[in-house]
């Protein structure tokens, strides 16, 4: 068996630091490592954008680069000095289906997810990511408040 690996949702709201710094404090506690993965959308940044109507833009970099320095390079930074080996990874997608695909190929012990997200009008008409997450993982979820 491996190293136990904790799987953290973020997306730059204060409830997915929060659920960040508890597993970055369990981490401590059991020698595991932590992976911190952000999903991007296209909508996002092309309001207008549907996906079974246009291509996403070719050219990513930028989206990227500020999705980076926005959201995982402050996590690493923060927890930088934790003992704690850490990787942080950004994904296209839909945050469900690019949580849920990558604590399987990370072989996850663990997800860790804030209560709400960055946005509360998705969450109220969308369904939250966090519940999602909880009736579909196969993996026990940590929802932090």
């Amino acid at each position: 068996m491996g190293k136990i690996v904790y799987l953290v949702a973020v997306d730059g709201s204060e409830w997915s630091d929060r659920a960040a710094a508890r597993a970055i404090t369990l981490a401590q506690k059991t020698d595991a490592a932590v992976h911190f993965v952000t999903a991007a959308q296209w909508s996002k940044y092309q309001p207008l954008y549907v996906t079974e109507l246009s291509a996403p833009p070719e050219d990513t970099t930028a989206q990227e680069a500020m999705e980076r320095e926005s959201i995982l390079d402050p996590l690493m930074a923060k927890f930088e000095n934790s003992g704690v080996e850490m990787k942080a990874e950004l994904f296209w997608g839909h945050p469900t289906e690019v949580i849920k695909e990558q604590a399987k190929k990370k072989r996850a012990n663990m997800i860790f997810v804030g209560r709400r997200g960055r946005s509360k009008v998705a969450d109220l008409l969308l369904g939250s990511v966090a519940n999602s997450l909880a009736h579909t993982a196969g993996i026990p979820i940590v929802l932090v408040p």
